[in-house]
């Protein structure tokens, strides 16, 4: 998807209706969803492909060049003659969303085997050191594309990852790592969001999805409170979260399956990549906009504690 920012100022109320009016400043555009995720690992410097669906419009042509620019693979046949690219378009006044304004086709419209995804996803993963599948639950993972890329995975030994949208009811087990936020780790354990006030239920939520999903390790994203990292039910740790300063969380989950997915595929192991991803998440926080975490940052930003200076 393309994320779409307006930026701008405002000093008085519409006489129309009891809203801010907006002085447009300027426009500015990022990848966003799975292509965001691409953006994290190449700027780390890793060989990308992305694969997913974009239209041939002026929003898809701007999110391929964005993608080019990046040094991201992405081909353009799957760019779709009538299909609408998602666009996500955030209008922010002094820093600060003030709304998003979301314009997407229907999931029907997103079905890889219609366009001919599939057989492209497979031939890559075959070749691929690590294969991520970041769900924004918009169509293009099926459970038909699940089953066939994992087993494909499973053929070759790569690292898999996956980053789940409960809503889909897609069932999958065996990956090497799940990574959800806090209400999805709650909903994929079946269990009842009681706000972020309540306390989480670490053990209940390993349970319920290690026994469901069967995954090698998990990782809950718990926002102020850090990450938890599961080894199985009864071994998980709580990372305490290493932002400093907060000022837009937009994209952090991407983030951190990024650096997870690119950490496991250099040969760390997982309590180095979810330590780096804590660190990485921490650096993002700290930006405007939907961001990515270069290199560079990150190598500055370890502790010589991780020894890996």
């Amino acid at each position: 998807m393309l994320d779409r920012y307006i930026w701008g100022d405002t000093s008085r109320i519409s006489p129309e209706a009891p809203v801010p009016v907006v002085e447009v400043l300027r426009e500015s555009c990022t990848a966003g969803g799975a292509a965001n995720v691409a953006l994290n690992l190449a700027s780390l410097g890793l060989a990308v492909a992305l694969y997913g669906l974009s239209g041939r419009d002026a929003a898809g042509d701007e999110l391929v060049s964005i993608l080019s620019r990046a040094g991201v693979s992405y081909s353009k046949a799957l760019q779709i003659p009538g299909f609408s690219t998602v666009v996500k378009t955030r209008v922010m006044v002094r820093s600060q969303q003030l709304c998003r304004l979301d314009t997407e086709p229907p999931p029907e419209h997103h079905c890889p085997a219609r366009h001919g995804v599939v057989d492209e996803v497979l031939k890559a993963v075959m070749s691929a050191d690590a294969v991520l599948i970041s769900d924004y639950a918009k169509g293009i993972v099926t459970q038909s594309v699940l089953d066939q890329i994992l087993a494909a995975v499973k053929s070759t030994g790569a690292v898999s990852v996956i980053d789940p949208k409960p809503k889909r009811k897609l069932h999958f087990r065996g990956a090497s790592v799940m990574t959800p936020n806090r209400s999805e780790a709650l909903e994929l354990a079946g269990l009842l969001d009681t706000g972020r006030g309540s306390a989480f239920p670490f053990k209940q939520v390993g349970t319920k999805i290690f026994e469901e999903y069967d995954p090698s390790f998990l990782v809950v994203t718990l926002g102020a409170e850090g990450m938890a990292l599961y080894r199985s039910p009864d071994d998980f740790t709580l990372l305490p979260t290493a932002a400093r300063e907060v000022y837009d969380v937009s994209g952090a989950g991407d983030t951190v399956v990024a650096v997870i997915t690119a950490a496991l595929a250099a040969g760390l192991s997982i309590k180095e990549a979810v330590s780096i991803a804590n660190i990485a998440a921490g650096i993002v926080v700290a930006k405007v906009g939907t961001a990515v975490v270069t290199a560079s940052e990150l190598s500055q930003a370890l502790p010589p504690s991780l020894g890996l200076i």
